[in-house]
């Protein structure tokens, strides 16, 4: 939004005094998009049609109360991204493919959830870049481009919800909607400093958006700052939920799952530890030797569901993708029960530790960048073996960025509320800790 980013409760609180208006953000918002190198943040955007939602959020009457004091909801006038799986009425929808672009044509009306968004008056910028069919891990895309980060270019954002991650970097949103199946909120927050919010499995209603494996698709955010937290996971449901009480304990990844991370980020995870800590949380250290198998039994389960969805159009898909979709059309329906079975058991012990720790910690990533233009073709294997445990287990996690890379903080399924609290917290103390070093 400027050369000093601001919050989303700084910039709704300015909306509510009348020191902003939402067409004067929106205008502000849209000179910042398509920064990166490769001009690709959004897949689609028009400025008058964001213009035009923005006035019409203007109109909406103020009120007194509410989360700012004007009787209007907290994503009033907010700008917000959207990534390009979500319908959104009178623009096409890519799933980060030409093929579905041309084919699917104009969508008819709003998902379930762009409608939500713009009923709370928030302002959508417009659609964002994702890797193919949000099926990989580092924002590169053959024929979308890849998407580097805005001020950056030899980094890419990470994926699947790369141009989510790019529109907060160049300040075109204050917030950007991402999903995740296997870490395609976690990882573009991790590699892009930002923070991230991936919901308990089941939250939200994917009415009008593009599945890519419903065992283990989840709705998001990308964000800059952990305070936002609470006031960001709130769109995704329904009804008004019993506050959780709030985690006494948490226990730190063994260090023997670590041995390919790098020592900066095994640096930053000890110092999130110790803030934890500091917020009054007893630490533990819990074994992981067990979650070997993860990735083995994540993948093949994905590349099914994939395949079924996509069925008939493999061809219509690069080639990388293609294959994948391939082999997951290729498993038996004996190998699937197996998978099915392993994924169950494993769920239920990730459960186990919940219970007996409350919060897991661990890094979203092992590295803290990815280089644009270098072979990937492991990169996907390495991060996911991070990430898909929690995508198994269908847990809440929120992503705490940290000097180098991202941490990963896991709660128990529909433990939301709570964990959105304590990041706020945790955001809440290291800024209170910054002022005090000024």
């Amino acid at each position: 939004m400027s050369p000093s980013p601001k919050t989303v409760r700084a910039l709704r609180k300015a909306l509510a005094e009348g020191a902003l208006r939402p067409t004067e953000l929106a205008a502000e918002a849209l000179t910042n998009a398509n920064q990166n190198a490769g001009r690709n943040t959004y897949l689609w955007r028009d400025e008058t049609w964001t213009l035009v939602e923005a006035e019409r959020a203007e109109k909406m009457p103020r009120g007194e109360g509410a989360a700012f004091g004007d009787g209007r909801p907290a994503l009033w006038g907010l700008p917000i991204s959207v990534k390009d799986c979500f319908d959104l009425a009178g623009a096409p929808t890519s799933c980060g493919v030409q093929f579905y672009r041309d084919l699917n044509g104009t969508a008819l009306h709003d998902s379930w959830l762009v409608e939500r968004l713009r009923a709370a008056g928030a302002v959508i910028t417009g659609k964002t870049h994702l890797h193919p069919l949000a099926y990989g891990i580092t924002g590169e895309n053959l024929e979308f481009g890849d998407c580097v980060q805005p001020g950056n270019p030899t980094a890419l954002t990470g994926g699947s919800s790369s141009g989510a991650a790019a529109s907060v970097l160049e300040g075109s949103a204050v917030a950007a909607i991402g999903t995740d199946t296997g870490g395609s909120v976690r990882a573009p927050a991790a590699l892009c400093g930002l923070a991230g919010y991936r919901a308990t499995l089941g939250r939200g209603n994917w009415q009008g958006a593009g599945h890519l494996a419903e065992s283990f698709d989840t709705m998001g955010w990308l964000f800059r700052d952990l305070e936002d937290a609470p006031l960001l996971g709130s769109l995704f449901t329904q009804e008004r939920l019993e506050r959780r009480t709030a985690p006494k304990r948490f226990a730190v990844i063994d260090a023997a799952f670590l041995h390919d991370c790098e020592p900066e980020i095994v640096d930053s995870l000890e110092r999130t530890a110790r803030e934890l800590e500091g917020l009054g949380l007893q630490r533990g250290v819990f074994d992981a030797s067990w979650w070997a198998g993860a990735f083995d039994i994540f993948a093949p389960i994905q590349a099914s569901e994939a395949a079924r969805i996509h069925a008939g159009h493999f061809r219509d898909i690069e080639e990388g993708t293609r294959k994948r979709l391939e082999w997951g059309e290729s498993l038996t329906t004996g190998e699937l029960r197996t998978l099915r079975n392993r994924h169950a058991d494993f769920r239920q012990r990730v459960q186990g530790l919940l219970a007996s720790h409350e919060l897991l910690l661990l890094p979203a990533a092992p590295t803290a960048r990815l280089a644009a233009g270098a072979d990937h073709s492991q990169t996907r294997a390495r991060i996911l073996r991070y990430t898909s445990p929690f995508s198994l287990a269908g847990v809440p996690v929120v992503t705490i960025p940290c000097s180098s890379g991202g941490m990963q903080l896991a709660a128990a399924p529909e433990n939301d509320e709570a964990l959105l609290q304590l990041a706020a917290e945790l955001g809440a103390r290291r800024k209170a800790a910054a002022s005090q070093l000024a």
